[in-house]
């Protein structure tokens, strides 16, 4: 039995890569360690123990990965390194192998952190504690709340999806979720909490009931009556799982806003078909002209991958043109890169980085043009903005129930807090980062 009176008033830091699910995990993983005596470490201190939760998506995933692990190691030398995520579940060896890293927790094991943590004394061999991806059953909610406006819940994990390009099912194991009922029962605690918006992630959301035999239509209709949370955003999910009772449900929902979140990939059937996803671009363009229909002011961002093994000059043409008519929102655009163990290796047709990178600067600039297009359409509309404690500078930020971005001049008072907006302009050089949204005034 580990004393855990050793840790109290230990200082601890964090640092999170990759996508909310992460985040969520990071904070159960925070809130166990505050349990057991820690504190967050306060700006100039010096670190007890790190814990760097990893992501593994792509290389330049994995390069940051690393390059956060070695930064942690030099600002908090004498801490004890913790590695755990998707690229230490993937590459535990790799990631041990890192001078400094005393301990590599891959998927399971992180959620029993102070099982194997029996002291702080630094290693001079790193620690694996993993089981293989296959054997990963068990599922562990997790709930953030370092930001009282907006809370992550996780309501799914892992994914039987086998997409050629992608290593995530390798990392993350087969679906799998809690119950209806758990998950109720967390987003209940986050009202408690002060929260004011719940997003919804997992790996594959879609996929909710896998191992309850629910559905996650019934989890919306669910988390739809849980008093004291006003907005709820659902994150990724698959086309072929976006059915339209989850698109109509939404539209007439008491609490889920106005946002889908849609993984396409690739506008070329060609190409869908050598990454082995599960539909055609026609599915795809059929579930955003419905929501268009059903609400007209939604906002719809979309995941798309270029330079994919074996995508021609004519397959990106063919993609970029379905893209620009589709009356999409924003694009998630990123740059296909060759990971271990998939399927894509198998497809001889390599591209160069340079063509890769071109077609990735052509597709981001048509997402610049979407957005554009989509704060347009907003200019003399009323919406609600839930302020957040983010600030740039003098100016406050919040987002409204469709996702658009707004700042105002900042009033701790208001954070946590819902006002109505008439949206009469939009700007794109806020700040020198080239923030775009809606600025009002007071």
């Amino acid at each position: 039995m580990i004393d855990q009176s050793q840790f109290y008033d230990k200082k601890m830091a964090f640092f999170t890569l990759g996508c909310r699910l992460n985040f969520a995990e990071t904070s159960t993983i925070g809130r166990q360690l505050a349990e057991a005596g820690f504190r967050k470490v306060k700006a100039g201190e010096k670190a007890d123990i790190c814990v760097i939760n990893t992501c593994t998506v792509t290389d330049l995933a994995d390069k940051k990965s690393r390059q956060a692990i070695h930064r942690l190691i030099r600002q908090h030398p004498s801490a004890f390194i913790v590695v755990t995520g998707c690229y230490a579940q993937l590459k535990p060896e790799e990631v041990s192998s890192l001078e400094g890293v005393d301990l590599v927790l891959g998927a399971n094991e992180k959620f029993d952190i102070l099982h194997y943590v029996d002291s702080l004394e630094k290693r001079s061999t790193a620690e694996i504690q993993h089981i293989d991806s296959d054997q990963l059953q068990s599922f562990f909610p997790s709930l953030s709340h370092d930001d009282r406006t907006r809370f992550f819940l996780k309501v799914q994990d892992g994914c039987d999806y086998q997409c050629s390009y992608c290593t995530i099912p390798k990392a993350r194991g087969h679906s799998r979720n809690g119950t209806i009922a758990d998950t109720v029962a967390l987003a209940r605690k986050a009202a408690e909490e002060g929260a004011q918006e719940i997003v919804l992630t997992g790996v594959n959301i879609g996929d909710f009931g896998r191992s309850t035999s629910e559905s996650f239509f019934d989890l919306i209709r669910a988390l739809d009556e849980v008093e004291g949370i006003v907005r709820y955003r659902i994150g990724s999910v698959e086309p072929n799982l976006l059915t339209h009772e989850i698109i109509a449900f939404v539209a007439t929902s008491k609490r889920f806003a106005p946002h889908f979140h849609i993984p396409l990939q690739s506008g070329s059937n060609h190409v869908l078909g050598l990454m082995r996803r599960r539909y055609q671009r026609e599915l795809f363009e059929e579930k955003v002209q419905e929501i268009k229909r059903l609400l007209p002011n939604a906002f719809i961002g979309v995941d798309v991958i270029v330079g994919m093994n074996g995508e021609t000059e004519a397959d990106f043409e063919d993609a970029m043109e379905f893209i620009r008519r589709l009356p999409v929102s924003q694009l998630h655009v990123f740059t296909y890169s060759e990971r271990l163990n998939t399927k894509a290796l198998e497809i001889a047709d390599t591209l160069p980085q340079a063509v890769r990178k071109q077609r990735s600067d052509r597709m981001h600039a048509l997402s610049d043009e979407k957005l554009n297009i989509f704060y347009k359409e907003n200019i003399g509309s009323q919406a609600v903005v839930l302020w957040e404690a983010n600030h740039k500078g003098e100016m406050m930020t919040g987002f409204t129930e469709n996702y658009l971005h707004i700042a105002a001049p900042y009033d701790r008072s208001r954070i946590n807090t819902l006002e109505q907006v008439i949206l009469s302009d939009f700007t794109e050089s806020l700040t020198a980062n080239g923030w775009i949204g809606f600025q009002v005034t007071r």
